[in-house]
């Protein structure tokens, strides 16, 4: 059979929080950014126009000396001597008439504005743009003196204020994220001892329970899971309870039936007797589950595990018309009484299903005990197989599992195993099935300290 597709991994707290302060960290940096843009657009524009104007003023001092009226007068249209260099400012001081007199490395040969234009200005046609601020100059000549900056340098310092400030923002926020992530992953630490505790915490086991919560969030867990350990401890007890109360009173009229049909067998009439046998059969098969009952449920429900002949035990077994053979290991180690309703189980069902010859071999390895029933009868339905390795697997016990399967299954179970039913073969359509059914009854091997205990006297 197919295994069933494993789900799907569930989304944890922790990686779901640091996906959170990731976006969040994002997010943060555009908003920042966006901000920038805005805010210090502004800021940057009006620190790079009172550049403008400081450096006109500073120019216009400069230019007001007699000196300069002099350059002014013998040089005009030419530039202000100076090694090549990049200018972030230019200046050019323009007469009356509209002519460039005088103008810096940079500047342009030919005025920017085509009359005179002080205070502060945008100019610019098809060519560059240039951020303009002009003063007029002392003097009856009416010259002015322009400052100015190109558009694309200032578009620059905008955006480098916007990309400083969206990275340091970015950082900030990744940093905050990896410490929170961090912070979140030592916050849960105790959510997850708490898991562990819980993995190992046995409500039936009095001497364990559950420490204390590390945590004030983790507290009504961990006191609503001892609640719930509680309430399945009492429930087990007065399970544990009834069922061998049960267990006893029924054992005591079965075994006064069986003695009376005994008497019966040789007392009736010979017509009679195999209704007798049958009703018997049916009586002792009813006794082995009550003793199943009674061994599983009495107190502590924990097997007394002892060394077993595997032969003597099945020759005990009472399956009329069923031979049954015993191969491989000789001894198991397990409880007597609950191997025995285990096995006495399995072979009603093989007989009741038309099997006359049933071999159980033994063997041991990988820290099991492997006991396979092997029985001569038609064999499992395929198309059982399936609902039956479910019902074992999830340990609901319903249909279409029957109470040898189910009683077998809880004994494995309290001996550290399980009852597994390897698929029957496939056979053609309508062919009769055949080759028998197999059940494998897996026990958990003694410990090293139990290698050597006496053996069963029986």
């Amino acid at each position: 059979m197919m295994a069933a597709p494993a789900p799907p991994p569930l989304p944890t707290i922790r990686a779901r929080l640091a996906r959170a302060l990731l976006i969040l960290a994002l997010l943060w940096s555009v908003a920042a950014a966006a901000a920038v843009w805005l805010v210090v657009r502004h800021k940057v524009d009006d620190l790079l126009d009172h550049a403008l104007r400081e450096s006109a003023e500073i120019l216009y001092g400069m230019l007001s000396l007699p000196a300069a009226a002099t350059v002014l007068e013998q040089q005009p249209g030419s530039a202000l001597p100076a090694p090549p260099h990049q200018e972030s400012l230019v200046w050019q001081v323009v007469s009356a008439r509209q002519r460039v007199l005088l103008h810096s490395h940079g500047a342009p040969a030919t005025p920017w504005v085509d009359r005179p234009q002080p205070g502060l200005s945008d100019v610019g046609g098809a060519g560059p743009h240039w951020r303009l601020y002009g003063l007029a100059l002392p003097g009856p000549e009416q010259r002015m003196l322009y400052v100015a900056q190109p558009d694309w340098e200032r578009h620059e310092a905008r955006l480098e204020a916007t990309v400083l400030s969206a990275l340091a923002a970015l950082l900030v926020g990744l940093t905050g994220a990896v410490w929170v992530r961090r912070r979140i992953k030592r916050e849960l630490r105790p959510l997850a001892e708490l898991s562990r505790a819980v993995a190992h915490y046995d409500p039936l086991d009095r001497s364990t329970s559950l420490p204390e919560a590390q945590r004030a969030e983790l507290r009504p867990m961990q006191q609503a899971i001892t609640a719930l350990g509680d309430r399945v401890a009492q429930r087990m007890a007065s399970e544990r309870a009834f069922s061998a109360h049960a267990a006893h009173a029924l054992r005591t009229p079965l075994a006064g039936i069986d003695a009376q049909l005994a008497m019966a067998l040789r007392e009736c009439p010979e017509a009679l007797q195999p209704r007798l046998v049958r009703v018997r059969g049916a009586a002792q098969r009813l006794q082995q589950v009550v003793v199943a009952l009674l061994a599983l449920f009495r107190s502590g429900a924990e097997p007394q595990r002892r060394r077993l002949k595997l032969d003597a035990l099945v020759q005990r077994l009472p399956v009329a018309g069923l031979a049954v053979h015993c191969t491989g290991q000789p001894e198991v180690h397990a409880d007597p009484d609950l191997l025995a309703a285990a096995l006495a189980n399995l072979l009603d069902n093989a007989a009741r299903h038309g099997a006359t010859e049933v071999v159980i071999q033994a063997e041991t390895g990988d820290g099991l005990q492997r006991l396979q029933v092997h029985d001569n009868g038609p064999g499992l339905a395929p198309e059982l197989h399936p609902a039956l390795v479910q019902e074992l697997d999830s340990g609901r016990y319903q249909r279409p599992l029957g109470l040898g399967l189910m009683l077998a299954d809880l004994v494995a179970r309290a001996h550290g195993g399980r009852v597994r039913l390897p698929a029957p073969p496939a056979l053609p359509a309508g062919a009769p099935r055949t080759g028998g059914c197999t059940v494998v009854l897996t026990l958990a091997a003694p410990a090293a300290d139990e290698a050597d205990e006496a053996a069963d006297p029986a």
